[in-house]
């Protein structure tokens, strides 16, 4: 978890960096709303694209068997999550 002044400073640096914006929030004065530029959008992407790739290189490790095995045990986990 993360405090609300660790958040105020991660969305400072990321705002620093040109990856978010700020914007009023009609509804709450006091608030803001945040949302990526298309330069957070890109990296966003890209580490997406990354990550897809790290996972396939994983599980290819993995027979079929494996791969069946793992998908079940992944989709009982987050089964559970969503429980609580």
């Amino acid at each position: 978890m993360m405090t609300t002044g660790g958040m105020t400073k991660a969305l400072d640096r990321l705002e620093r960096k040109g990856l978010l914006e700020r914007l009023p929030n009609p509804a709450d004065r006091r608030g803001s709303l945040v949302r990526l530029t298309e330069t957070g959008r890109s990296v966003v992407d890209e580490a997406m694209t990354r990550h897809a790739s790290t996972e396939r290189q994983l599980v290819s490790s993995l027979d079929k068997t494996e791969q069946a095995q793992l998908t079940s045990l992944l989709r009982k986990l987050l089964d559970a999550l969503e429980r609580s």
